[in-house]
């Protein structure tokens, strides 16, 4: 069976799984702070994912959210990199608007991208070279915007924190308005469908974006740090995701003025390697 298919099937049973589990009582436990929730099924549905693939590629490497393979040393040959359920909180308290992410490399290059929202039983998926689908319709290439007409999706939470405040404030004050999902997964999807022109953030995994990325790479969006640098598959880093218009306009006319600023916030926040931020 070709990766790709077996890919396709592999998510598509582990959402089947996650709606199943949802019958039983959730167990819920708390990570790096009281609002960062992880609870038995994201666990659950990890350990599926990565004994699945063990057990059918015992060769490739294997990223995920709740503690597979933090520790990248190389990037070569074949990498997944998986987040069981993005979007927790959605999941603990609405019971809907999460998502099941995957990527997956070859020798450090995008190969395969998916994002399943279980809830809506929407698959997002595309080959990079062949196109982006929702379930068997291809999406259409999005359409540029200026930030003025722009809905962008950004945390309000970030308006409220030092320094990151600073950064975004004047992006969202000259935005049309501005949505938070709760899922970056599925707001990378929603620019990769247009319903949003922009997606911004000081600090994301890769788990949270890199099966989005392919499928926003291949409707024509342009996804790269706040400093417009390319995003690692290592590393956590921020995120600037739009159409290729108003990628720019927010590059050049907003974050580039907070160059030092933002490469401080880098240092800070990030190190080399994946680690619970």
């Amino acid at each position: 069976m070709a990766l790709y298919d077996f890919a396709k099937g592999l998510i598509l049973e582990a959402g089947n799984k996650v709606r199943f589990m949802m019958k039983e009582e959730l167990d819920i436990e708390t990570k790096s702070n009281p609002n960062d929730l992880v609870t038995n099924v994201d666990k659950a549905t990890e350990n599926y994912l990565y004994e699945t693939i063990h057990h059918n590629y015992p060769n490739h490497q294997v990223i995920g959210e709740e503690g597979h393979g933090h520790h990248l040393k190389d990037t070569s040959g074949i990498i997944w990199v998986i987040d069981p359920i993005d979007g927790t909180l959605n999941f603990v308290h609405q019971k809907e608007n999460f998502a099941i992410s995957i990527g997956i490399y070859h020798d450090g290059q995008p190969y395969v991208g998916f994002v399943y929202d279980v809830m809506k039983d929407e698959l997002y998926h595309t080959k990079v070279g062949e196109g982006s689908y929702e379930n068997n319709r291809q999406l259409k290439l999005i359409q540029n915007t200026n930030l003025k007409t722009s809905i962008i999706g950004i945390n309000p939470n970030w308006l409220t924190k030092p320094v990151v405040s600073d950064i975004f404030a004047p992006i969202v004050s000259d935005a049309r308005s501005a949505r938070a999902y709760g899922s970056a997964a599925l707001e990378i999807i929603s620019v990769a469908k247009g319903q949003l022109a922009a997606y911004l953030t000081p600090r994301l995994q890769p788990w949270d974006y890199a099966g989005g990325l392919m499928i926003l790479n291949e409707v024509g969006g342009i996804g790269t740090n706040l400093l417009g640098e390319s995003l690692e598959l290592n590393r956590p880093n921020s995120i600037l995701m739009a159409n290729e218009k108003l990628h720019e306009e927010i590059l050049n006319n907003y974050l580039n003025e907070q160059r030092e600023t933002i490469a401080s916030h880098h240092q800070q926040r990030f190190g080399n390697k994946l680690r619970e931020d």
